[in-house]
């Protein structure tokens, strides 16, 4: 454009150039002029570059091994949402009844399902706790869940809408979402989302195909059926007359089944075993379904209000391992911290038998089907599996030269994982257990007992997901890890009983006695008892703490705790194990001796100067003693059989009581037993005893 012309279409600088040119008007002398940012800016042409709408950020979502698609993150919702047909899809325990109002972006208001709470969700290689609204709505197929403000303000979320991307953390790491890749394609299948041009792709096969030669060709480009080539005819058949090979496996295949029921939808047929005379079988459903064990001393009136109380908290009990509904990671999680500088171990496999590896398979999938155990494909520590028998009592039987032998009866096969790597790098937890002399004496003394058991306990206390990977183990049917505690990790007592604790604070002492998974109610009448059980399972159904219905004993006047027959009058020793420790033949080595004393040392305080009696045998145990099993050992041995089946019962403390201490010397020992005068009878309450060193 002219210089003319250009002038002419700026009036207002026209009339200054004129005043210019005819010297009207004169430029001063040169001087700086200061400029604001925003002219600098303008002159320099540094204004943001003008973008269009970048496009939604979605996320892509694994909720347990079902894929669902991808997940809107929007900071406009204040709830995260899940579709009731997905719902259904995912195949959730029923939502949490919830009263809430919801307003639709048309204005429209909607009441929720209900809310499902701490779902495991996995986004990439994170995993987060997600409580999820449940809207009956319709699902959009390409992203039907809405991640609100709560979920990214819990996976700390970054949101780069100049670039494009959404960034996830996890303690020192991240993950990084493109807009641009989530919208086009699938993260986890290679399917197509997306076609950004159709008709060049078409008339790019049309002159590919176009005068082919190729029979595979012209059936993959023109749409041909293979039967209307002579030639690739004639070929398929060939190849499907031949064998058929399969190819190597690396692991071999294992599934599960999707749908899972719980005993409550569908009462398992469960195999009753007899029951001592003092107990009797009770049923929750109709049909004989749903059996509990309750005391078979009740009236029928008690019978009846004892199973109306149970049936209220059903949910309690579990009949079966997917009853398990976990305990809430809010709530308890076990951490696996490791020692500083400590370097990941990858162990391999190890052989097993096909007998064996039956057992590994029918375990992996009993895991898999209650949620416990996942598919892990990428993990620095690996443990190998290891199957062991599981031995029942211990008995006597006859060897090859009909010499009475002790020996524990082979019942089944536990499978266990060698942690013993890990553990070694695991920092130690010292959270501590209860005496359990005087956990028996708070429990003894009472009328009525309900004796309770966790259903497979360490099964039902999630593992934090950063931890989760480190319980990977490995077997002929792949890499797996826990999403739950699994048996063989050294800190679990200690997370279990931490947990326990917390959930029964106010009633511990005063109502029930914990140790680990063995929980005790007691009442000192029926009524109490039965108030006392009520609030102990509102606990367990609050938490979702699952108890095991066949170690469950309900309202009954006695039983065994930890070794110990608990009862109104006192603490004795379990007789089934007297009976087995009686029948034991003199030992014939070092281990058997040490076996021995371990067993008959558990019931020391029943025993009156036991180190005393057990001095001949504690001397083969020194170090650098020769093995002699001489007439004192055997006097000895005898000496505590005898001893152990003919134990007093021992009573427990009454403080408002006067205690009598009578102590008992001699060159080596020394010896006490602690009691009281009871209806003029002293009763023992404890017996204790020590060897003296040489001076």
């Amino acid at each position: 454009m002219p210089f003319v012309e250009a002038l002419s279409k700026m009036p207002k600088y026209a009339k200054f150039m004129k005043d210019l040119i005819t010297n009207k008007k004169k430029l001063g002398d040169l001087s700086t002029v200061m400029l604001s940012e925003e002219c600098s800016a303008i002159l320099q042409n540094k204004l943001p570059e003008k973008r269009k709408d970048p496009g939604s950020f979605t996320i892509p979502i694994v909720i347990g091994s079902m894929h669902v698609g991808k997940s809107l993150a929007d900071l406009g919702a204040s709830i995260n949402v899940m579709p009731y047909k997905l719902f259904k899809k995912v195949d959730l325990s029923e939502p949490r009844a919830i009263r809430m109002s919801i307003q639709l972006a048309d204005r429209s208001i909607v009441h929720p399902r209900g809310i499902i709470e701490d779902l495991l969700v996995n986004v990439g290689a994170f995993t987060y706790l997600v409580d999820f609204v449940i809207l009956d709505i319709n699902e959009d197929v390409d992203v039907p869940l809405i991640l609100g403000r709560p979920f990214l303000a819990t996976a700390k979320a970054l949101i780069d809408v100049h670039c494009g991307k959404l960034i996830l953390r996890a303690g020192d790491e991240q993950a990084t979402f493109s807009v641009s890749e989530n919208g086009k394609h699938s993260h986890l299948h290679d399917d197509i989302d997306y076609c950004d041009v159709l008709t060049d792709f078409e008339t790019a096969l049309a002159i590919t195909s176009a005068g082919t030669d190729d029979a595979l060709e012209r059936c993959i480009f023109l749409g041909k059926q293979a039967s209307q080539e002579p030639q690739l005819a004639e070929q398929l058949a060939a190849l499907e007359s031949g064998p058929f090979l399969e190819g190597d496996r690396l692991f071999k295949p294992i599934s599960s089944s999707t749908r899972i029921t719980t005993s409550l939808e569908e009462p398992p047929e469960l195999e009753l075993k007899p029951l001592t005379p003092h107990l009797e079988y009770a049923f929750l459903r109709e049909g004989n379904k749903l059996p509990v064990i309750i005391s078979s001393t009740l009236t029928p009136e008690q019978e009846n209000i004892l199973v109306a109380l149970l049936k209220q908290y059903e949910r309690a009990l579990a009949w079966k391992i997917t009853d398990i509904r976990g305990i809430s990671p809010s709530f308890c999680s076990h951490r696996i911290l490791l020692e500083d500088e400590m370097r990941p171990v990858r162990q391999p496999q190890r052989r097993l038998t096909p007998n064996l590896e039956a057992v590994v398979r029918a375990e992996i999938v009993k895991l898999m089907n209650a949620g416990i155990i996942f598919a892990i494909f990428d993990s620095e520590w690996v443990s190998p599996t290891q199957v062991v028998p599981k031995k029942g009592g211990m008995t006597v039987v006859p060897n090859e030269k009909n010499e009475l032998i002790p020996m524990r009866t082979v019942t089944g096969y536990h499978v266990c994982i060698d942690y013993r790597r890990l553990n070694d790098a695991t920092r130690k937890d010292h959270f501590p257990l209860p005496f359990i002399d005087q956990m028996l004496e708070r429990l003894a003394g009472h009328e009525f007992y309900c004796f309770q058991d966790g259903m497979s306990g360490y099964f039902q206390i999630p593992i934090a997901p950063e931890d989760q990977a480190k319980t990977t183990f490995t077997c002929p049917f792949g890499t797996f890890a826990y999403r739950r505690i699994p048996f063989g990790l050294c800190n679990a007592p200690a997370t279990f009983q931490r947990c326990m604790l917390a959930i029964f604070d106010r009633l511990v002492g005063e109502i029930m006695e914990v140790f680990i998974d063995d929980f005790s109610v007691y009442g000192d009448s029926f009524s109490h008892c039965l108030h006392n059980l009520e609030l102990v399972l509102k606990q367990c159904e609050e938490t979702n703490l699952a108890l095991s219905w066949e170690k469950c004993h309900f309202m009954v006047r006695e039983g065994i705790v930890l070794g110990h027959k608990i009862s109104k009058m006192g603490i004795e020793v379990d007789r089934a194990k007297i009976e087995t420790i009686s029948k034991l033949p003199p030992p014939t080595s070092v281990k058997g001796i040490r076996s021995f004393l371990g067993h008959a040392g558990f019931y020391r305080r029943f025993i009156k100067d036991f180190s005393k009696i057990a001095l001949p045998l504690t001397k083969v145990l020194e170090k650098d003693a020769p093995f002699q099993f001489t007439d004192a050992c055997i006097a000895a041995f005898t000496t505590l059989k005898e001893k152990l089946t003919q134990a007093r019962i021992v009573v427990v403390p009454d403080w408002s009581l006067p205690f009598e201490l009578m102590c008992d010397v001699s060159d080596f020992a020394v010896g006490a037993v602690l009691g009281q005068r009871r209806d003029q009878h002293f009763r023992p309450i404890y017996y204790a005893s020590k060897t003296l060193n040489d001076a």
